[in-house]
């Protein structure tokens, strides 16, 4: 039996190439394959998927792109920051009598011709970036596969030099370097000789690292081609995990195209980031939930007894963390297991926003920075605000549309679903606002209260829809930041908490990640419990209101949550009620 062609890890061109010319053997017409897939992309869903094989492919950061190969299979797991719009490129075209394509290509690998028969297709453009806030534990790394993958290489680039060698006395050097020069595809490269099943190498024995020169060598950003895809399957700020062919140093120059490629480049010009950034050939993708992210091995079945063994240790790490507050350890837990799981009108059902009050100079120093630190090992994405009338008045918080690059320049607000701020109001002293400073004072209210973003595209603004968990230490309740919980801090220790073993946090993040997406419903005779204590409530307290029995509502569901369940018992009821009988305490 004859082996396969082509390798779906290092050289996935070769099954691009060959699925392609099977199907146009088979009489099918290239024309009829823009936007569909002849059997390329369902080789790899087979190889990643059905197979298993999805954990050999390295993932492209800033530190694996040093060692990783131009034209092989890699995963790049970022935000979507921008959406750049359509490309247009040739897909199929002739080639003599041959039928050939440049999907998932930066360039042609064969000399063109105008013709009609050239068949132009359209792909998606995506501006990628890792996560904003990420934290160093949610580790991306591919550093098992770095010396598999540079055994590889050496074999390769050995038996490609005596392929070189033995093809050199066959090939007419000045009509090669000709064709080059009239025929340049979209973004310079190489052409390749046809017998050759493996894309050229662009980066020779130098580190591809060397190149990049226009952005953060720390912050790797990329721009990921989209092909057969609805643009309804993928959002701005999704987190998605793209799997395709890996390419680097490709930049579009204008001039020195063909009259037909002059048209196509036009409009990628606007769109492409002027950086020299990878770029990936998407053959498969996946949004990913929270709970994927983590790079524990610690993935137990949610079973009771194990969820209320967590709950119990990571209340109690929350306890000590906050100087033995019970109350406010409680109310943080339920915090950071809060999620918008629906909306209704303009009201984001499941956010439980917490402002921790009576903070001073001296308890923020040691209590917040305490805080900082916790939610950080325990969160994927995070951020700290210090709230500042300079702050305020300077930052730039919403993203705006800037129509010379015809790019979306990223900020502070722009961030991943699942992120966590923390907003040090402590700073906070009298001033003026300017009309930058109402605007984000603004900007931060309608965070807090609808979990709704104003992106600023000049002419109009754009309302998009948010989750983010907010957390805003004060000195007394916030007048800019009205949050769901009000609650004076109390500690009564300053003691500083046992260091936690790594086995704990897989555990508490574990318990964070998978609890906060669990769903939940009330039975009916549970229902009628709720809704005379809501009428026996407002009768004792015309103050309260509907924002009221939806945050009790909201706490009711989070702490079934916590432990596991997912519908309401008369024991969690009775907690949310005497939870906010001591909170109520605390503010009289």
């Amino acid at each position: 039996m004859v082996g396969l062609q082509y390798d779906c890890l290092q050289n996935p061109l070769g099954a691009v190439r060959l699925t392609f010319e099977k199907a146009v053997a088979s009489g099918s017409d290239p024309a009829t394959f823009n936007g569909k897939d002849w059997g390329a992309t369902t080789i790899f869903r087979d190889f990643l998927i059905d197979k298993g094989c999805l954990s050999q492919v390295p993932i492209l950061s800033s530190e694996s792109i040093s060692w990783l190969k131009p034209n092989s299979l890699v995963r790049f797991r970022g935000m979507i920051q921008d959406m750049l719009g359509n490309e247009f490129y040739v897909g199929a075209y002739k080639d003599g009598s041959i039928w050939r394509t440049n999907k998932f290509m930066d360039v042609s690998q064969f000399p063109m011709c105008s013709s009609s028969d050239m068949q132009i297709w359209e792909r998606r453009l995506l501006y990628c970036v890792p996560v904003p806030g990420q934290n160093l534990w949610v580790d991306y790394s591919s550093k098992p596969l770095i010396n598999q993958y540079e055994n590889l290489t050496i074999l390769q680039k050995e038996k490609r030099q005596r392929e070189d060698d033995s093809a050199i006395d066959h090939m007419d050097l000045s009509e090669c370097v000709g064709s080059l020069c009239n025929k340049k595809m979209r973004e310079g490269g190489s052409i390749a000789d046809s017998s050759q099943q493996q894309e050229p190498e662009t980066v020779g024995t130098f580190s591809i690292t060397h190149k990049m020169t226009d952005f953060d060598k720390n912050y790797l950003p990329c721009l990921v081609k989209i092909y057969d895809s609805p643009e309804s399957e993928m959002k701005l700020n999704d987190i998605v995990e793209f799997v395709g062919i890996f390419t680097f140093g490709a930049e579009l120059e204008k001039g020195g195209f063909d009259e037909v490629y002059d048209g196509l480049c036009e409009d990628a010009l606007v769109h492409r980031p002027s950086a020299k950034i990878p770029c990936l050939h998407c053959f498969i993708h996946r949004k990913l939930a929270t709970d994927e992210l983590l790079s524990s091995s610690f993935t137990p079945e949610p079973k009771s007894h194990l969820v209320k063994e967590i709950r119990k240790s990571l209340l109690g790490h929350l306890t000590s963390v906050i100087g033995n507050d019970g109350l406010a350890a409680h109310f943080m837990l339920l915090h950071l297991l809060s999620k918008v799981h629906a909306r209704v009108d303009s009201v984001a059902v499941g956010k439980l926003s917490l402002n921790l009050t009576s903070f001073n100079e001296e308890s923020i120093s040691v209590f917040g920075n305490r805080i900082s630190v916790a939610v950080k090992k325990l969160l994927p994405f995070t951020h700290h605000i210090p709230l500042t009338v300079e702050y305020l008045n300077s930052t730039s918080l919403a993203p705006r549309k800037d129509y010379q690059t015809d790019r979306l320049e990223t900020a502070v607000l722009q961030l991943a679903e699942g992120s966590h701020i923390t907003i040090d109001e402590t700073q906070l002293k009298a001033g003026t606002l300017n009309s930058t400073g109402v605007e984000n004072a603004m900007l931060l209210k309608n965070l807090i209260e609808l979990q709704k973003v104003d992106y600023d595209f000049k002419y109009y603004k754009m309302e998009m829809a948010a989750d983010v968990q907010l957390l805003v230490l004060s000195e007394v309740k916030s007048n800019i930041l009205p949050a769901d919980i009000v609650l004076p801090f109390q500690p009564s220790s300053v003691c500083e908490s046992e260091p936690v073993p790594l086995e704990a946090l897989e555990a508490w993040r574990w318990y964070l990640a998978t609890l906060r997406s669990t769903a939940h419903s009330i039975e009916p005779e549970m229902q009628k419990v709720v809704e005379d204590d809501l009428v026996a409530a407002r009768q004792a307290d015309r103050s309260l209101g509907s924002h009221d029995f939806s945050r009790w509502l909201t706490v009711g569901r989070l702490i079934s949550a916590s432990f596991g369940e997912t519908c309401l018992s008369l024991d969690h009821w009775e907690m949310v009620k005497e939870l906010e009988r001591l909170r109520r305490e605390r503010l009289k």
